[in-house]
Parts: structure tokens; sequence; C-alpha cells
């Protein structure tokens, strides 16, 4: 068997092809221009590329996006006050902090800073919250990202046993509730699950965002599977692998995300999708359309 490649470039380029529609119909309808605004605390090279990157998909459908780029030795202080204006900045509808910040920053209060309305990265705890109960805003953009996948591929979520193999808040545990959310048998595995192996033989979806290179070994996965790889790892010579064995694995899985090209571009799509639909729930609440839930 060889397995059928799960294109996220060509995914996210479908997608993406519409959301020019959508924010034209914004703009003709109410005089709206989705806008991101982006924080980015001191000089961490992965992290100036990142930011990058979404400012150039951004400006590639139309979004605004309005970086700020800040030192590192802004007080926790200082920074959750520019969070404060940003959500009351009507011009914005999305507000993303870059991920690490510098050791004096609290993560969590940062996150929980940003306005419900506005989390379009998805990590509020409001959101991660609403993925127990139902009553997200926003999906956090990966496990977004791979849903979509699956979506554009056609694949069975509803009774298959998914393992997920990595318990991240970012990745592993918002994955296993959105595939429970839609019906799927979920298994968690982490760190410090004893015989990895005797857990991803079983899933007839394996979802890997561990962040070790080649973990996932062809004797580990089922005949027939589908491989979702998550990892992103730069090995010495310079090369970027997923966490999973991708030319053993290929060949006994029915459909694998290739490192990069797979997840990778999705995340960034589903970003942008959700800037727009926050423009587009607060559009609608300002013209009476839509009362959002008390929060």
């Amino acid at each position: 068997m060889t397995a059928r490649i799960i294109d996220g470039r060509a995914c996210a380029a479908q997608l993406r092809a519409e959301y020019p529609t959508r924010i034209r119909s914004l703009h003709e309808q109410a005089g709206v221009t989705p806008g991101l605004a982006v924080l980015l605390v001191g000089d961490d090279p992965a992290s100036a590329v990142y930011v990058s990157n979404k400012v150039r998909a951004c400006d590639a459908v139309g979004i605004r996006s309005f970086t700020f780029c800040l030192p590192t030795t802004i007080t926790h202080a200082e920074l959750l006050g520019r969070i404060v204006e940003l959500n009351n900045d009507d011009r914005i509808h999305g507000v993303l902090v870059q991920l690490p910040l510098p050791p004096h920053i609290d993560m969590r209060e940062v996150l929980a800073t940003i306005a419900v309305d506005k989390d379009v990265d998805g990590f509020h705890l409001y959101n991660v919250g609403g993925l127990v109960t139902g009553g997200t805003v926003f999906s956090p953009c990966t496990p977004y990202g791979v849903v979509k996948l699956l979506e554009s591929e056609a694949i069975p979520i509803e009774g298959q046993n998914v393992v997920v193999v990595g318990a991240s808040n970012i990745v592993g545990k918002p994955m296993a509730l959105m595939l429970m959310a839609r019906n799927a048998t979920v298994a968690i595995c982490h760190a410090k699950t004893r015989d990895l192996a005797q857990f991803t033989i079983l899933a007839d979806i394996l979802v890997v965002a561990a962040g070790v290179p080649n973990l996932i070994l062809p004797q580990m996965v089922k005949t027939g599977a589908v491989v979702i790889d998550v990892g992103i790892n730069r090995l010495p010579d310079g090369r970027i692998v997923g966490d999973v064995d991708f030319e053993g694995v290929a060949k006994k899985a029915s459909a694998i995300t290739p490192v990069p090209g797979g997840v990778g571009p999705m995340t960034v799509t589903m970003l942008l999708d959700n800037t727009i639909r926050s423009a587009e729930r607060m559009t609608a609440a300002a013209v009476g359309l839509w009362r959002p839930s008390s929060l």
C-alpha cells in the first residue's frame, strides 16, 4: 500500500481563494475590513519569521495587519495595557500575541486579557473551555486546520478510533476535544505513556504532535490508517521533518500528511478564517443581526 498524500498547501489555497470574496462583501455592505493585530515581544528569530508569514498571508487575502514589535524589557503591566487598547480598537477584529514570551511575562494572564471575541488564536480560557461544553467562539488554529484537512479528504471521523500523540494545550488537548465533539473515540498519549505502540497500532486516525523526529515508525501504525503529522523539527543537517517516519509509514497508511506542506499551511489559513469570522460576527452584532451571549 502506498498512502495518498494529503496536500495541505492545496487545501489551504482552496480555502484562501474564498476569503477575498467574504472580505469584499464586508466592505461593500458595512465599510468594514478585517484587521489583525500581532504583538511580537523580543527578538526571537523564529518568532519574527512566524509573524512575517502571518502578515504576508493577511496581505494576500485583503486582511489589514498591524504588527507591534515590543522590546524584551517591556513590563507585564505595559503588555497587558497594549492588549486592552487593541481590545477597544474598532479597527481590530483579531488580537494575537506571538509565543513564546519572555520569562518575566505571565503567559496565562496575557492570554486571558485578550477579548474573547478577538481571540483568533483560540487560546483564551473561555474558548478552550468551550471545546468541552460546545460554546467556543474560535477554535485553536492548528487543530482546526487538521479537522479541515480531514473534511477536505472526505475522511470520516465519527465512530473512528483516534490516537493523539502529544498533550499540549495548543494542539494535543484541543485536538482530542474537537475530534470527540465529532463522535470519534479518542485516546491521548504523552511523554509518560508506557509502550506507545500499543496505543498507536489501534488508531484509524493517528495525529502526532510530540515534537520528536521519527517518533512514529511503520511497525507502530495499523495498515490503512490515516496519519496526520503535526510535528515540525529541524535536524542538524538543516532538513525539516515531522514526528513520523514518512517514507516508512507511507507504505502502510492509507493517507498521510507530509512535513513540510501538510498541517503547517493550514494553521495560518485558519488564523485568517478566524479573523474574517470575527469581523463578520462583530459587524452583524453592530447592525442587530446577531447578539452575543453573556460571556
